[in-house]
This record gives C-alpha cells, structure tokens and sequence, in this order.
C-alpha cells in the first residue's frame, strides 16, 4: 500500500532565496569579529575619546595586555584603561573618556613608591662618577665617543665611501698631472 503525500512546490527563484539571506550573512560576518577581539574595542575607544564603561573585568584585562607601546607612551589610556576597571570593579559606572575633566591618577603602589624613593636625587652641583666629575647640564663628548656610539655596519659603510673618495681623488691628480706633462 502506497501512501501518497501531498507535495507543494516552492516555486521560489534562487535569487530571491540569496538576497533573503544576505542580511542574516552580513550580521553574522559583523557580530564574530566584534565579540572576538574585545580588548582591542577598549583601545579603540579609548584612542578616540570615547567611554570605556559597561565592558567585563576579562575585558579590561585584555585590553591592557593587548596595549601597543606607542598607545601606552604617548597617551593616557594605559592610566583610563585601569581606572575604568576599578571602577566597574567598584560598581560605579565609571570609564570616562580621556577628555573627561576631574580625573586622578591611579594611586601608587608600594612597590612603585619604594622604587622612587630609592631613586637617586638631582643633586644642585657636580657629582662625582667613579674618577670624573659630572656636571648636570653640560654635555661631554668627543670625536672618539661619536664615532664609537655609530653601529659597525655604518662605520663599514664611512671608511668604505672614504677609500672609495681618496682613489678617485688619487686618479683625478694622477690625470692632472699626466695632462700636464709635456709629450
């Protein structure tokens, strides 16, 4: 005994089917990369003033580890970064933006004050280094000391444009003094 089904044909062209589909694609490629790389969002938004608030404590973690050097030197978001994960560690509803007025540096640690209070002190006058004196200020240098602070590949390239001036300079005489002889 055979039971027959009814069939409904979708008479339903593939193109209409493809740009059905493209808006969930394009939402899809959009949301993987935005979620994968979110400390890297941090340092976004921080480089560009914007607020830093309502990420995870992961995140800020992330972000500071993820931090380029230049970022970290140049600008205050390594300082902004670690203010606005206290303060969503705090609850508060912190991470203002760089250009925010009112903001205080992160408190130092004990460690960090130790280190500067052990640093050595400008000192008014000369001090003595080993057997010379040093005077804040003034800049001791020599030929000797230049040369010597240049890379050896670069002081390969000097003495060879140097040997390579004096034969052309020793031809240039050699045919002056040729042309200058009577024959």
């Amino acid at each position: 005994m055979r039971i027959a089904l009814p069939t409904r044909r979708l008479d339903v062209p593939m193109s209409r089917l493809a740009l059905l589909a493209a808006p969930y694609a394009v939402l899809l490629s959009i949301a993987a990369p935005a979620g994968a790389d979110v400390g890297q969002t941090i340092i976004n938004r921080c480089t560009h003033g914007q607020s830093l608030s309502g990420f995870s404590q992961q995140a800020y973690h992330q972000a500071l580890q993820e931090l380029p050097t230049e970022v970290e030197e140049y600008s205050d978001c390594g300082n902004l970064i670690r203010r606005a994960q206290l303060a969503a560690a705090a609850g508060v509803g912190g991470g203002q933006s760089p250009g925010a007025s009112g903001t205080t540096p992160i408190p130092v640690t004990a460690a960090e004050r130790s280190a500067l209070n052990s640093a050595p002190k400008l000192a008014e006058g000369a001090v003595q280094v080993g057997n010379q004196t040093v005077r804040p200020g003034v800049i001791h240098a020599n030929i000797a000391s230049a040369l010597s602070s240049l890379p050896d590949s670069l002081l390969a390239v000097l003495a060879f444009l140097l040997a390579c001036a004096l034969l052309l300079a020793g031809r240039a005489l050699r045919n002056r003094v040729h042309a200058d002889r009577p024959r």
